[in-house]
């Protein structure tokens, strides 16, 4: 059973940069690398939006996506060997405050779909004060 813990997150000033990770267990490093991973948000009173994508780095080329908003401001990025993905954010907005998902599928590749994605961690609360 797949299960992801992110972690990371807290109230920072407008202005600094935050690296959330999420940590991944029931799978191997092999699994791992080949899995589509995503960086879901979801704000106060709104529907979750995605934030950024890694595709399978067996298959895809490990091809990244981000949205328009968050283009050069923020990374994400995986470590095969320790199952874990970031989300390097800099330049955080206050609008950015949110509670922060990473998310995965167990077959396919990466999609903008949400309902697409199977697993889900808790999520981490980022806040952003002006």
């Amino acid at each position: 059973q797949v299960q992801l813990v992110e972690s990371g997150g807290g109230s920072v000033q407008g202005g600094v940069s935050l690296i959330l990770s999420c940590a991944a267990s029931g799978y191997t490093s092999s699994l791992f690398s080949s899995a589509c991973m995503v960086w879901i948000l979801q704000s106060p009173g709104m529907a979750r939006d995605g934030v950024a994508l890694i595709d399978s780095d067996i298959d895809r080329d490990g091809r990244i996506r981000y949205a328009d908003s968050v283009k050069v401001r923020f990374t994400i990025s995986r470590d095969n060997a320790e199952k874990t993905l970031y989300l390097q954010m800099s330049n955080l907005k206050p609008e950015e405050t949110a509670m922060y998902y990473c998310a995965t599928r167990s077959t396919g590749w990466c999609t903008s779909d949400q309902y697409d994605y199977n697993y889900w961690g808790q999520g981490t609360q980022v806040t952003v004060s002006s």
